[in-house]
């Protein structure tokens, strides 16, 4: 699991960069709900493309361990971007306004595809 600890590091500085791309490109086009729902979908599409090479390159032994994979790399990113949101001091209300996919949030996708992406990939190679 140390291997694919480590592999989950990319996934930070992917998610920072596409956050930056939202703020600096194109957040000033359009609403910040909009904003963050392109943002959503194009992190899917680069995670998924990151984790599609690392279940390739890295193929975990079984689908149980690709799906364990997914549920840890879920649990890291939920761990960090809760852990860091209540560091820079916003409210439980807050980080949870993402996920509520009543308002058109859609984040919540996010750690859903964290957790099937691996399984998805490791059975689509077999």
């Amino acid at each position: 699991m140390l291997k694919y600890f480590l592999l989950w590091f990319p996934m930070l500085l992917i998610a920072i960069l596409n956050g930056t791309a939202r703020d600096l490109w194109y957040k000033k086009y359009v609403t910040e709900l909009t904003a963050r729902q392109l943002s959503t979908f194009s992190l899917l599409l680069l995670l998924g493309m990151y984790m599609f090479f690392i279940v390739k390159k890295f193929s975990p032994a079984s689908a149980t361990q690709a799906l364990f994979t997914g549920v840890f790399w879920m649990l890291l990113t939920l761990g960090f971007e809760f852990g860091f949101g209540l560091y820079r001091g916003h409210t439980w209300a807050q980080l949870l306004e993402d996920y509520n996919i009543f308002q058109g949030h859609l984040w919540l996708l996010v750690p859903l595809w964290l957790i099937w992406a691996p399984y998805v990939f490791f059975v689509m190679q077999k």
